[in-house]
């Protein structure tokens, strides 16, 4: 009985030595590091323990950004609901575009965009109702500034271009003649073999032959017909105004 007691007492004391051994490893709450609860069960099965031992350690919770509006950032504001009119800025000028920074043209980006899915959203509300869109002219406004905004941004672009590589084109190309005599703007590509391999390249035949050339006069023939009959039928219709508004003045 003795002999039992005593081996009982040394297995408690081994499993308390690798529970220790064990909660020593482990690191500390400096590191922000949190061992899930499966890697601890299996170090402590792996150690002999008989039940396993949870430590304390600090862990970094999930956060995530508090949503302040829902839905209702597609809509205008409420104190603009039912007017007939609302009042708007001037949309932005290029003069002042090109004085930001590319930062706040980003963010200047998003906040157009935004804008602009809001009023996209109200102009298609007020056709659903069969009404009037209030101040209509504040998406012609919002669609000016970001093609201005565009505009300048790929001037930039173009600018450091230039200084990096000289090309003025993001993708390199030239005016060519095709096969029909008609100059057209070809974009080059980069090909994995030599030009004079490449049966595809070959097949465009940048030229134009010999019998296409009278064609190609009667293509601008046709042209100047058409441009002298059209001139020839806003005069028509200038002389049917003057003769029913005598008192009309001849616009220059």
């Amino acid at each position: 009985m003795a002999a039992t007691s005593a081996g009982r007492v040394l297995a408690l004391c081994k499993q308390f030595h690798n529970v220790v051994r064990i909660s020593s490893t482990i690191p500390s709450q400096n590191t922000g590091i949190c061992l899930t609860k499966s890697s601890l069960v299996r170090q402590n099965l792996l150690a002999g323990a008989a039940c396993p031992i949870w430590p304390v350690v600090q862990c970094r919770p999930l956060h995530t950004t508090i949503s302040r509006m829902g839905l209702e950032e597609f809509f205008d504001l409420p104190e603009n609901w039912g007017e007939s009119t609302v009042k708007s800025g001037a949309p932005w000028t290029v003069t002042l575009l090109r004085s930001k920074s590319n930062e706040e043209l980003h963010k200047l980006w998003y906040l157009l965009l935004k804008e602009k899915n809001m009023l996209l959203t109200i102009e298609q509300e007020a056709k659903r109702q069969r009404v009037s869109m209030p101040s209509p002219e504040r998406l012609k406004k919002i669609e000016r500034s970001m093609q201005r905004l565009d505009k300048v941004v790929e001037e930039r672009e173009t600018a450091l271009r230039l200084l990096q590589t000289g090309q003025e084109y993001a993708r390199p190309a030239d005016w060519r003649r095709n096969l029909f005599g008609k100059v057209v703007w070809h974009r080059f590509r980069e090909y994995a073999i030599p030009w004079y391999m490449n049966a595809t390249y070959k097949r465009r035949r940048f030229y134009t032959p010999s019998f296409v050339k009278p064609h190609i006069r009667l293509r601008m023939e046709k042209n100047l017909r058409t441009r002298a009959r059209q001139a020839d039928l806003e005069k028509k219709q200038l002389a049917k105004l003057k003769e029913k508004f005598p008192q009309m003045k001849a616009s220059t």
